[in-house]
C-alpha cells in the first residue's frame, strides 16, 4: 500500500479533506493523519482535531484506509475515549479504519493537561492504555485496575470488524520493540526501520506473532522539485531531525522553532527527502522500503502545493511503483514453481 500524509500542522481540515478526495483518485491507497493539539512549529500555522477530519473524509471516500498517525492515548485523550471514538468511526466506514498509537509530545499532552511524565511512565502509559482500548473492543463489561487506569464500563457500539492497531516508534530499539510486543504492526521512518527492524521482530516473537504477517508503515519525506523547492518545504519541517530525541519534551511550538533555526540547516533537514522532478526518483524510493520489509509507504511532503505531489504520484510515480513490484511477484512466483 502507498499512502499519502494530511499534515493537520500545516493545513486546515477543510483542505484536508479536500486533499484526502484528491488523494484517493490518484490511487493512493491510505489516507493518514497526524493528531496535534498545537503543530510542532509555529510557523506551521494549523492544528485541526484529527478524529473530524477522518470522519469527515470516510464520508468523501469510497474506498482508502484512514487513521492517525499518531493518536496518544494516555494524557490528553483517556483511553476509553479512544476507543469509544474509533468504534464509531469503524462503524461508519468498515473495515477502512486503522489506530496508530504512539506515547506523545510535550506540545500536545503537557500543554493540554500541565503533565509530562518521564519516558518509562509514558510508555508504560501506553501499553496499559492499548490492552483499555482492545478489552472495550470487546463490547464486554470490563473491569480494569491498572497501574494508571481504573475502568468499570462496557462500549455498547463495539466494532464489528477487527481494528488494526499500529504502535509507533521513532526514538530507537526499546520503542521499536514495544511496538512489536503489543502492536498489531507498526509506524516508523526509513532510518529507524533500518537500524532496529531486528528490535520490532524481537518484540512481536515475544507476543507469539509472525512480524512478517504485520503491518510495518514506513512514513517517508518527498519533495517534487528541486532543492529550492525543498529549502521552502524545509523551513516548516526543521525540527524533524530532533523531533523524538529532544524536542518532544519543549511544551511550546514557538521555543521549537527556536531551537530548530538556532541548530539545524536547512540542507540537514532535506538530505534524507526524496528531491526530484524524476518520477523514476521517487518510484525507486518507494520500491526500495517495499523490498526492505515495509508494507505499507506513507508519503509525507510538506510543499505548499498538496495537489501537485498528489498529480505527479498519481499519474507517474504510482503507475510504476504497481508495475515493477507485478514483475518481481511474477518473478518469485517463477522461482517458487521451479522449486516445487
Amino acid at each position: 500500500m502507498v499512502g499519502f500524509m494530511l499534515a493537520h500542522e500545516q493545513f486546515p481540515v477543510t483542505e484536508l479533506v479536500e486533499l484526502a478526495v484528491a488523494a484517493e483518485e490518484a490511487e493512493f491507497d491510505l489516507l493518514a493523519t497526524s493528531d496535534h493539539l498545537q503543530p510542532w512549529q509555529a510557523n506551521e500555522r494549523h492544528s485541526g482535531q484529527a478524529w473530524v477530519t477522518i470522519s469527515a473524509i470516510g464520508q468523501r471516500t469510497k474506498r482508502v484506509w484512514i487513521g492517525p498517525t499518531v493518536t496518544c492515548p494516555t494524557l490528553r485523550y483517556n483511553p476509553a475515549v479512544v476507543a469509544e471514538a474509533f468504534a464509531s468511526l469503524s462503524l461508519l466506514y468498515p473495515r477502512r479504519i486503522f489506530l496508530g498509537l504512539g506515547s506523545g509530545e510535550a506540545l500536545n499532552e503537557q500543554a493540554a493537561t500541565g503533565l509530562w511524565p518521564k519516558w518509562p511512565e509514558r510508555s508504560e502509559r501506553l501499553v496499559e492504555a492499548a490492552e483499555v482500548i482492545r478489552k472495550l473492543w470487546t463490547g464486554q463489561q470490563i473491569s480494569h485496575h491498572g497501574k494508571y487506569y481504573t475502568l468499570d464500563a462496557k462500549l455498547y457500539d463495539p466494532p464489528t470488524d477487527p481494528i488494526p492497531l499500529l504502535m509507533a516508534a521513532n526514538v530507537g530499539p526499546k520503542a521499536m520493540y514495544r511496538s512489536g510486543q503489543y502492536g498489531d504492526g507498526l509506524i516508523t521512518d526509513p532510518e529507524t526501520w533500518k537500524q532496529h527492524r531486528a528490535a520490532f521482530e524481537s518484540g512481536a516473537g515475544a507476543s507469539g506473532k509472525d512480524p512478517k504477517r504485520m503491518p510495518v508503515l514506513v512514513e517517508q519525506f518527498v519533495v517534487v522539485g528541486d532543492e529550492n523547492d525543498a529549502k521552502t518545504s524545509a523551513e516548516l519541517w526543521k525540527f524533524l531531525p530532533k523531533a523524538f530525541k529532544s524536542y518532544f519534551n519543549i511544551r511550546d511550538p514557538q521555543a521549537i522553532q527556536a531551537r530548530a533555526d538556532a541548530e539545524l540547516s536547512l540542507e540537514k533537514i532535506y538530505s534524507k527527502w526524496q528531491v526530484s522532478n524524476d518520477p523514476d526518483v521517487h518510484a525507486n524510493a518507494l520500491i526500495g522500503l517495499f523490498r526492505s520489509g515495509a508494507t505499507i509507504v506513507n508519503v509525507h511532503s510538506g510543499q505548499s502545493d498538496q495537489k501537485r505531489v498528489i498529480e505527479f504520484y498519481g499519474k507517474d510515480v504510482l503507475p510504476r511503483v504497481h508495475e515493477q513490484l507485478k514483475e518481481a511477484l511474477v518473478v518469485a512466483a517463477r522461482a517458487m514453481s521451479r522449486k516445487a
